[in-house]
């Protein structure tokens, strides 16, 4: 079992200058000689000082994890194999692509082998190019071949520093984004600091370091700093354009990077529909974000081979239900408050439906089932009924897509984040609910969005899409585990920027009784001086007995989760993988992980001889599982899935039968002659039991 022990002794961006003057500055101001060149001066120096801090916070936030990252695993001592099996899971398969183009004899062979894999699924051909996202492995390996540091730096280096190098990326566009909103960079610094010392809950790159989203998320902050800027009012038109470029390149990229891309940008469609409908952000404005957003999403199933799940995303089909919309439904924000209120609510039912109906076509015509599997997964997480579908209980059982743990609250609340964002944020919202009854009440003028009479309450552009951007986000985290880090991340630049003005700084300044060292300084450098090490003896030794006993072209079954690290560590071919977003591979998992059933050997046999299976690999962490509660362990899903009877005491659906044969993993070891005519055990460790499969029927 992969572990993580104590270390034995050694073995053998620069800001646009549309900046508006800052207010916490105007004492400091005033204080300089009169006059327009010594105000320039201060603001010149103000963006050149906050710029290079805010560099000097991303390099060094990237040290810091790359730091915890060596400390943790001790990885420039470990061995190669130790090194690709701590890319676990499915951050181990997209690992073995970069591995892969870097081993073929030329760029051209290795994107062959890519769009014409035979390794990935036993018997079938793929194009992962179109299956997965993995162009940010392409481009690495061509970046690696091209440039001259092959002798300075290893692979496996080039790879994961190019990953610490992104979140300088992130930090420095988290700045940036608490900058534009509050106008001081002394925001950026604190949202920063902040995501540092809450580093547990805001990213998990330093253990989980190919996983998609740790690609995706800094294009992502980019984009946020961006339509930030972008909603700002009176924009010159140059900087509107160099803006507009900005969103456009950094949604492409999010796009391209991450295969969730498409829900996180519906959840962007819904902020600027919520916002546009308030009348708090000009319909020009959403109109261009609309149009990137499509755009983008065009450009990347160009790239993946015109992907059917991009062209049936519910993201296309809203903002395209968002167009039509508008055009059928006129002066939609004239009339009284109850009449705009009922125009507001016949929009959003005419854009409801329209979206339901437009991607329904879609997937009709494009037979379309790939993320079928997604929406199982939601109706039955939200109750709208109960499911044995077994793809949408893997999910349900896995404490990553379960609601967010309540101790996370904890945590954010010791560094005075949590207390931060609540005060900021209900304060917020109260000036919200009030600009947005006041937009809807005025029927005797169109007012600028942005701008108001003196004296009325006033809610910025950008200010109210990242208010409701955290909302949205907030919920989406709340209820997904997993999606936490897309919440907490902008949880620290929204808490910032609210602290930032004068204002709420004299509130705080009154609560020192609040102040406790530790919640400013949480351990950083004792995790920084805690040295372990990487430490998975039966899995090294399982991948060498692959490398060293069987046939480069021997198929292999087993778990998702371990397959990644032998197509990674051995180049074996698989019978499935972990990257679930394909409805035929979803199919081939399901009968692959009978071998966990209570099925017959014969049964099992001519299953996995269906694959092209020569070896299976058994676990007995899966086997005899007891980390999940019953009717959450997989032999338990499996069992529900074939209509049998669960293990151990409790209750079962009456309609559950006993099965007519014992669990397959278990009786297998007993060697009887129905398992020992099919299977012959060819490796055994503590962890993992490997079986030959015999070629006759």
């Amino acid at each position: 079992m992969m572990s993580i022990r104590q270390r034995r002794e050694i073995r053998a961006t620069e800001v646009s200058e549309d900046f508006p003057a800052q207010e916490e500055n105007v004492k400091l101001e005033n204080k300089l000689p009169s006059g327009c060149t010594s105000r320039r001066l201060w603001k010149i120096l103000s963006l050149t000082i906050g710029g290079t801090i805010a560099l000097c916070i991303g390099l060094l936030t990237s040290v810091y994890l790359a730091t915890l990252h060596e400390n943790d695993l001790w990885f420039s001592n470990i061995k190669e194999v130790e090194r690709e099996i701590s890319f676990r899971t499915e951050c181990g398969l997209y690992y073995s692509y970069y591995k892969q183009m870097l081993q073929a004899p030329t760029l051209v062979q290795g994107f062959h082998g890519l769009i014409y894999d035979n390794k990935t699924e036993s018997m079938k051909t793929i194009n992962l190019l179109q299956r997965m996202n993995i162009y940010q492995e392409v481009f690495l390996s061509i970046l690696y071949r091209v440039l001259p540091i092959q002798k300075y730096l290893e692979p496996v280096y080039f790879y994961i520093y190019t990953l610490f190098g992104l979140q300088a990326i992130y930090v420095t566009a988290l700045y940036i984004t608490s900058w534009l909103l509050s106008g001081t960079w002394l925001s950026g610094l604190l949202a920063a600091f902040w995501y540092v010392t809450n580093r547990i809950d805001t990213t998990r790159v330093e253990f989980t370091i190919p996983l998609r989203e740790n690609w995706a998320l800094p294009f992502f902050a980019i984009q946020i700093a961006a339509i930030t800027y972008f909603l700002r009012p009176n924009l010159q038109p140059l900087s509107a354009r160099l803006t507009l470029l900005a969103i456009f390149i950094s949604t492409f990229l999010f796009s391209l990077t991450w295969q969730f891309n498409q829900f996180m940008m519906l959840m962007q469609a819904l902020v600027l529909f919520t916002l546009d409908s308030l009348d708090m952000l000009p319909a020009v404005k959403a109109t261009w974000l609309y149009g990137i957003q499509i755009t983008s999403l065009l450009l990347v199933c160009i790239l993946q081979f015109f992907n059917s799940m991009i062209l049936g995303s519910l993201l296309i089909s809203f903002n395209l239900s968002v167009f039509i919309a508008r055009k059928l439904q006129k002066n939609l924000k004239t009339g009284s408050f109850l009449n705009r209120l009922g125009k507001l609510l016949l929009h959003l039912f005419m854009v409801l439906c329209l979206t339901l109906f437009l991607n329904n076509i879609i997937k009709k015509i494009l037979n379309l089932k790939s993320d079928e599997h997604i929406f199982k997964f939601l109706k039955a997480k939200f109750g709208l009924g109960a499911t044995r579908d077994f793809d949408a209980n893997l999910y349900l059982c896995e404490e990553a897509f379960g609601l967010l743990p309540f101790n996370t609250f904890g945590r954010l609340s010791d560094t005075l984040l949590f207390y931060a964002y609540v005060f900021v944020l209900s304060i917020t919202v109260t000036v919200a609910f009030v600009v947005a009854f006041h937009n809807l009440s005025d029927s005797t003028s169109q007012q600028s969005v942005g701008k108001t009479e003196k004296g009325t309450v006033n809610l910025k552009p950008e200010t109210a899409y990242n208010l409701i951007h955290t909302i949205l986000f907030g919920f989406l985290a709340l209820s997904t585990m997993r999606m936490k880090y897309l919440w907490t991340s902008h949880m620290c630049v929204f808490a910032s920027f609210g602290l930032c003005s004068p204002e709420i700084w004299e509130l705080l300044l009154k609560s020192v009784h609040l102040y406790n060292p530790k919640r400013f300084w949480p351990g950083m450098m004792d995790e920084l001086s805690e040295l372990r090490e990487f430490y998975d003896p039966d899995t090294v030794e399982l991948m060498n007995w692959i490398n060293s006993n069987t046939p480069r072209k021997a198929v292999f079954a087993g778990s998702m989760q371990l397959l990644a690290g032998v197509k990674l560590c051995t180049g074996r071919t698989l019978t499935n993988h972990p990257h679930y977003e394909d409805s035929s591979l979803r199919e081939r998992t399901r009968a692959v992980y009978q071998i966990y059933a209570k099925r017959a050997p014969e049964e099992v046999h001519a299953l996995l001889r269906s694959f092209g299976t020569d070896y299976v690999i058994l676990e007995d962490s899966i086997c005899y599982e007891q980390r999940h509660h019953r009717g959450c362990r997989l032999r338990d899903l499996l069992d529900i899935a074939n209509g049998h009877m669960m293990d151990g005491p409790g209750e079962n659906d009456p309609d559950l039968k006993p099965a007519d044969h014992p669990r397959f993993c278990e009786e297998i070891k007993r060697n009887l002659p129905p398992y020992v005519a099919h299977f012959t055990r060819v490796f055994q460790n503590k962890t993992f039991h490997v079986y030959k499969l015999s070629r006759n029927k």
